[in-house]
């Protein structure tokens, strides 16, 4: 039987899977490579960059903070005065963990896969805030094209010593692109600033040794795939159904896979049921087929925010296999 690994390399080469990539299962994330730490539900903390997050209670996820108060970045044109990236850990204590944790994995069974988050775009906003960070593309795109510089020379450097400690043989990395029903900018403005950022960053890590990029993106971003191809990801994570992934499937296999079309919001939620996880496990794997797909929540990790559902659609992807391979 094929491991997850080359199970994974057989489904985006269109070769002979045996059976439906089943969610993360090809992926060991080294998640110890991270210096800020995820909140606990209903804390508040600072990060490296100086972002404060709040986690409210009741809610799915942590979220920066931009009133005036808190806001880091209170004008793109001084960006230099109140951005400041934080020192890359190179001891020895510090990546100890992560180390050792890449080399428990069989690198014949799975990816050792590095993990950043957030992204570029998301970076940006998360400075400064949506509203702002957009009308600074606008209006003030030379000020914006330096702080995407600084925060690519920072994403490189931070490669650099993954790539030096844990060898990853995979990044996934997050950045989200767009809401449920289009892309944050349009495709022109998202080609002038974020392309040639992602390009240096994915460049990077292919040249030295990295064979998968995951990016996560569980929005629409149809509208990019082609940046995506261009840019060197292998299989963008978390495509929405709003993105129609069996017309993506049919129009960019073979140069991009898709790894979602089970949207949380969907099936992850209090209320959620064994049914609703099997019906739309049977239409996702029906209808995108054998290749180029990996059936999966959209959610950016191998986890549900409720418990139970991501083990449950787990359960009816392993049942669809049986099926249809």
């Amino acid at each position: 039987m094929l491991t997850p690994r080359q199970n994974l390399l057989e489904t985006i080469r269109g070769g002979k899977p045996g059976r439906f990539v089943n969610q993360y299962e090809f992926m060991e994330i080294i998640m110890e490579t991270r210096f800020d730490k995820k909140l606990p539900i209903g804390g508040e903390g600072v990060n490296s960059w100086g972002i404060t997050y709040r986690w409210p209670e009741g809610q799915i996820g942590q979220f920066p903070v931009h009133d005036e108060e808190h806001k880091v970045l209170k004008d793109i044109t001084e960006w230099k005065k109140y951005v400041k990236a934080p020192e890359i850990p190179t001891s020895d204590e510090f990546w100890g963990q992560a180390v050792a944790h890449a080399k428990s994995v069989d690198r014949n069974e799975k990816f050792v896969t590095a993990f950043i988050a957030p992204g570029i775009f998301e970076q940006c906003h998360n400075l400064m805030g949506m509203e702002d960070a957009l009308m600074a593309l606008y209006e003030e795109p030379e000020a914006m094209h330096e702080l995407i510089d600084y925060l690519v020379d920072f994403e490189l450097a931070y490669a650099k010593e993954i790539i030096d400690h844990i060898h990853p043989d995979a990044l996934f990395h997050h950045d989200d692109w767009g809401s449920q029903k289009n892309s944050f900018i349009s495709p022109e403005m998202f080609e002038e600033f974020y392309l040639p950022a992602y390009k240096k960053v994915y460049g990077f890590y292919k040249a030295n040794g990295v064979e998968l990029i995951v990016h996560h993106s569980d929005s629409y971003a149809a509208n990019l795939v082609e940046y995506m191809i261009e840019m060197g990801i292998d299989i963008w994570q978390g495509v929405m159904t709003t993105n129609n992934t069996p017309e993506l499937i049919k129009k960019y296999g073979g140069k991009i896979s898709f790894m979602g079309d089970l949207d949380s919001g969907t099936i992850d939620f209090p209320d959620w049921t064994q049914e609703i996880c099997g019906a739309e496990v049977r239409r996702a794997c029906t209808n995108c087929g054998k290749l180029y797909f990996i059936p999966c929540l959209t959610q950016g990790l191998g986890i549900s925010s409720f418990p139970g559902v991501y083990d449950c659609v787990s359960t009816e992807i392993a049942k669809m296999s049986k099926e249809m391979f």
